[in-house]
Protein backbone atom coordinates (compact mmCIF):
# COMPACT_ATOMS: atom_id res chain seq x y z
CA UNK A 1 0.00 0.00 0.00
CA UNK A 2 0.98 3.74 -0.84
CA UNK A 3 -0.34 6.57 0.70
CA UNK A 4 -0.80 9.83 -1.07
CA UNK A 5 -1.47 12.66 0.45
CA UNK A 6 -3.82 15.72 -1.56
CA UNK A 7 -5.40 17.80 0.86
CA UNK A 8 -4.16 20.63 -1.65
CA UNK A 9 -6.43 20.10 -4.51
CA UNK A 10 -3.73 23.17 -6.56
CA UNK A 11 -1.71 20.04 -7.03
CA UNK A 12 -4.13 17.54 -8.31
CA UNK A 13 -2.35 17.46 -11.60
CA UNK A 14 1.09 15.96 -10.21
CA UNK A 15 -1.20 13.45 -7.95
CA UNK A 16 -2.58 12.78 -11.54
CA UNK A 17 0.83 12.06 -12.52
CA UNK A 18 2.00 10.47 -9.76
CA UNK A 19 -0.76 7.59 -9.89
CA UNK A 20 -0.71 7.67 -13.64
CA UNK A 21 3.11 5.97 -12.54
CA UNK A 22 2.05 3.49 -10.23
CA UNK A 23 -0.75 2.18 -11.63
CA UNK A 24 -0.29 2.71 -15.80
CA UNK A 25 0.18 -1.12 -16.42
CA UNK A 26 -3.23 -1.62 -15.24
CA UNK A 27 -6.67 -1.29 -17.40
CA UNK A 28 -8.73 -1.28 -14.76
CA UNK A 29 -9.06 1.19 -12.21
CA UNK A 30 -11.26 1.43 -8.86
CA UNK A 31 -12.14 4.24 -6.93
CA UNK A 32 -13.57 4.15 -3.42
CA UNK A 33 -14.53 6.68 -1.05
CA UNK A 34 -17.29 8.91 0.35
CA UNK A 35 -19.05 11.62 -1.40
CA UNK A 36 -16.71 14.62 -1.89
CA UNK A 37 -13.60 13.14 -1.25
CA UNK A 38 -12.82 13.97 -4.98
CA UNK A 39 -13.25 10.72 -6.97
CA UNK A 40 -14.88 12.66 -10.10
CA UNK A 41 -11.66 15.14 -9.27
CA UNK A 42 -8.94 12.97 -9.88
CA UNK A 43 -10.33 11.00 -12.45
CA UNK A 44 -10.55 14.23 -14.53
CA UNK A 45 -7.22 15.30 -13.82
CA UNK A 46 -6.37 12.03 -14.90
CA UNK A 47 -8.07 12.15 -17.97
CA UNK A 48 -6.61 15.40 -18.55
CA UNK A 49 -2.68 14.09 -18.09
CA UNK A 50 -3.75 11.14 -20.87
CA UNK A 51 -4.53 13.63 -23.21
CA UNK A 52 -8.14 12.97 -23.75
CA UNK A 53 -10.24 15.19 -26.05
CA UNK A 54 -13.08 16.05 -23.84
CA UNK A 55 -13.29 17.23 -20.35
CA UNK A 56 -13.95 14.24 -17.73
CA UNK A 57 -17.42 15.10 -15.68
CA UNK A 58 -19.18 13.09 -13.47
CA UNK A 59 -21.21 9.67 -15.26
CA UNK A 60 -23.70 9.99 -11.95
CA UNK A 61 -26.61 9.56 -14.45
CA UNK A 62 -25.01 8.52 -17.93
CA UNK A 63 -23.78 5.87 -15.80
CA UNK A 64 -20.70 5.45 -18.24
CA UNK A 65 -18.69 8.00 -19.94
CA UNK A 66 -16.35 7.90 -22.64
CA UNK A 67 -13.48 10.35 -23.36
CA UNK A 68 -11.68 9.19 -26.35
CA UNK A 69 -7.38 10.00 -26.38
CA UNK A 70 -5.53 11.14 -29.10
CA UNK A 71 -4.61 7.61 -30.32
CA UNK A 72 -6.64 4.72 -30.61
CA UNK A 73 -7.90 4.26 -26.78
CA UNK A 74 -10.68 5.73 -24.77
CA UNK A 75 -10.75 5.85 -21.35
CA UNK A 76 -14.45 4.53 -19.81
CA UNK A 77 -15.36 6.22 -16.77
CA UNK A 78 -18.14 4.61 -14.74
CA UNK A 79 -20.00 5.24 -11.85
CA UNK A 80 -22.38 2.76 -10.42
CA UNK A 81 -23.34 5.00 -7.42
CA UNK A 82 -27.07 3.98 -8.81
CA UNK A 83 -26.68 0.53 -9.84
CA UNK A 84 -28.28 -1.80 -6.90
CA UNK A 85 -28.09 -5.42 -8.22
CA UNK A 86 -25.53 -6.82 -10.08
CA UNK A 87 -27.89 -7.89 -12.86
CA UNK A 88 -28.06 -4.71 -14.06
CA UNK A 89 -23.99 -4.73 -14.31
CA UNK A 90 -25.04 -7.44 -17.34
CA UNK A 91 -27.66 -5.33 -18.74
CA UNK A 92 -25.20 -2.21 -19.29
CA UNK A 93 -22.50 -4.65 -20.87
CA UNK A 94 -20.20 -4.21 -17.88
CA UNK A 95 -18.09 -6.89 -18.26
CA UNK A 96 -17.67 -6.06 -22.30
CA UNK A 97 -15.67 -2.92 -21.24
CA UNK A 98 -13.90 -4.60 -18.63
CA UNK A 99 -12.66 -7.26 -21.37
CA UNK A 100 -11.99 -3.94 -23.76
CA UNK A 101 -8.28 -2.72 -24.64
CA UNK A 102 -9.52 0.57 -23.21
CA UNK A 103 -8.95 2.29 -19.54
CA UNK A 104 -11.53 1.86 -17.21
CA UNK A 105 -12.36 4.18 -14.34
CA UNK A 106 -14.85 2.93 -11.73
CA UNK A 107 -15.98 4.92 -9.10
CA UNK A 108 -18.07 3.40 -6.14
CA UNK A 109 -16.96 -0.21 -7.64
CA UNK A 110 -18.76 -2.09 -4.41
CA UNK A 111 -21.45 -3.91 -6.06
CA UNK A 112 -19.20 -5.30 -9.00
CA UNK A 113 -16.56 -6.66 -6.88
CA UNK A 114 -17.58 -10.32 -7.48
CA UNK A 115 -16.94 -9.66 -11.13
CA UNK A 116 -13.89 -7.46 -10.73
CA UNK A 117 -12.49 -10.45 -8.24
CA UNK A 118 -11.41 -12.26 -11.82
CA UNK A 119 -9.50 -8.77 -12.97
CA UNK A 120 -6.34 -7.25 -12.54
CA UNK A 121 -7.23 -4.34 -10.55
CA UNK A 122 -5.65 -1.01 -9.30
CA UNK A 123 -7.56 0.22 -6.22
CA UNK A 124 -7.78 3.70 -4.61
CA UNK A 125 -9.24 4.62 -2.14
CA UNK A 126 -9.80 8.52 -1.48
CA UNK A 127 -10.42 9.50 2.27
CA UNK A 128 -10.65 12.77 4.20
CA UNK A 129 -11.00 13.91 7.76
CA UNK A 130 -13.47 16.38 9.51
CA UNK A 131 -10.06 19.06 9.37
CA UNK A 132 -10.41 18.39 5.43
CA UNK A 133 -7.13 16.71 5.11
CA UNK A 134 -7.61 14.07 1.81
CA UNK A 135 -5.43 11.27 1.35
CA UNK A 136 -5.66 8.32 -0.97
CA UNK A 137 -4.66 4.91 -0.22
CA UNK A 138 -3.22 3.13 -3.63
CA UNK A 139 -2.62 -1.10 -3.68
CA UNK A 140 -1.76 -2.23 -6.57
Amino acid sequence: MITIEYTNLENINKVAKQLWEYGKGISIWAFYGEMGSGKTTIIREIVRYLGATTEANSPTFAIINEYPLNNIQSVYHIDLYRIHHIKELVEIGFEEYLSSDNYIFIEWPHIAEPILQHYKIFKIELNMDTKGNRWMNVYV
